[in-house]
């Protein structure tokens, strides 16, 4: 019942915090354990409080407004600012798509054998029949439960030997060498943990509980709920981005005491982390890696692809939501099998997927910096938000983060 009760409690902000922990986000993550050790801890603690800012003002957009964040960009914004905003959003989800089922048929492969690439086209396959002929309501319970996948890394960390008091220092004092490979990671690692797909995700989920629930209404119709209505987005989202900052540390942290102790620095993927995880720290924190891969891809693959069909549709002004049957929203439907498609497209071409897991970080890194001036613009605007402008707090820690992701970006570019 307990178990129960806490399912229907996870909301849009507690999944958008799970679907961030993505098959390349945990290569990401595996890579600043293997090459750095422990010294890049320090950056998952850095975010999460800037993660909590940015994610509650773009749920808040969503509750508030009955809308989703690409549609209060183009409300704000000339029309030619919001497509290109959309374009650059298309662009990082088809190569996130591509990394992510890349990384669970590798994953596959490496735990039970088979074809690598059939794995992968049935994972694909099954995320694109569960997410057109699933309802909403249903599918919502599907994520939430996939969340608890996520607990798979955090159960890694009972295998191994860990030296609390390095890790205590690689969480508080910023240590990493001074290259540019080392900028870049930084920025991935950033740009996998601040992701663009997550804003557009989860103001469209806010958008889509008031107009799914009858008994709900934009908050700047019913002023008098702001207050429950807000302080719930709060929470869930500290608790969402928590959830996945910590797992974020305990995969950097669980790589660092494994393979950076044995000399392992270059590993890559998170498949390349499962299987060097093995021989070092045996079958159990081999299996826990592998499975979580997979079960982190069927949460964060119909995230990726859904925040592009809610961008797409609200922009070009067509019938959105996961809730509509297929002959009602087809075009919002066609854009997920479409991005899933040229995820396929992205892990059977000539693309090195390595590169691949890299640069769909780095490249979130990059379009986030954009992406998020104008998120805090439309967050600030008293002709969409009324009284619900972003608070002072939330408004600090956004355009903080802003002005932290574009001087990481410039930095990278300097020094590559």
């Amino acid at each position: 019942m307990f178990l129960k009760n806490l399912l229907r409690r996870l909301g849009p902000g507690v999944i958008t915090g799970a679907a961030d922990d993505d098959p390349s986000g945990i290569a990401t993550y595996s890579q600043a354990g293997a090459q750095q050790g422990m010294g890049l801890l320090w950056t998952v603690v850095l975010t999460w409080p800037m993660m909590v800012a940015v994610q509650s003002v773009s749920g808040r957009i969503g509750r508030v407004t009955g809308h989703g964040l690409a549609a209060n960009m183009l409300a704000v914004f000339p029309r030619q600012v919001a497509t290109g905003l959309v374009a650059l959003l298309f662009l990082a989800n088809t190569i996130n798509i591509g990394a992510d089922l890349s990384a669970m048929g590798a994953a596959a492969n490496l735990i039970g054998g088979g074809n690598r690439h059939l794995e992968t086209a049935i994972f694909a396959t099954v995320i694109v029949l569960a997410i057109v002929f699933i309802p909403y309501h249903r599918y919502v319970a599907v994520l939430r439960w996939l969340t608890f996948s996520l607990f798979a890394y955090v159960g890694v960390i009972f295998t191994v030997h860990i030296d609390w008091r390095a890790a205590a220092t690689g969480a508080l004092l910023p240590r990493f060498d001074l290259t540019g490979e080392s900028y870049m990671l930084i920025v991935a690692v950033f740009g996998t943990t601040i992701s663009p797909y997550l804003f557009f995700w989860q103001s469209s989920q806010e958008a889509e509980e008031v107009e799914d629930d009858p008994r709900a209404e934009p908050l700047i119709d019913r002023p008098e709920r702001a207050r429950g209505e807000l302080r719930r987005i709060g929470w869930e989202t500290m608790a969402g981005m928590a959830i996945s900052n910590l797992v974020a540390f305990f995969v950097i942290l669980t790589t660092a005491a494994t393979l950076h102790a044995n000399g392992q620095t270059d590993v890559q993927t998170s498949e390349q982390a499962a299987a060097a995880l093995r021989p070092i720290a045996g079958d159990a924190a081999f299996l826990l890696f592998g499975l979580g891969i997979i079960g982190t891809g069927l949460l964060a693959v119909p995230v990726l692809a859904g925040s592009t069909a809610y961008a797409m549709g609200e922009v070009r002004g067509w019938p959105i939501g996961l809730e509509h049957k297929l002959g009602e929203a087809r075009a919002f439907y066609a854009v997920i099998a479409v991005s899933i498609l040229l995820g396929i497209a992205v892990e059977v071409s000539p693309l090195d997927p390595i590169k691949a897991l890299v640069w769909s970080a780095v490249v979130n890194g990059v379009i986030t910096v954009p992406i998020l001036v104008a998120m805090m613009i439309v967050a600030s605007n008293t002709k969409r938000m009324g009284q619900f402008t972003a608070t002072r707090l939330q408004q600090a820690l956004g355009w903080l983060t802003t002005a932290m992701m574009a001087v990481a970006a410039v930095v990278m570019f300097a020094t590559m």
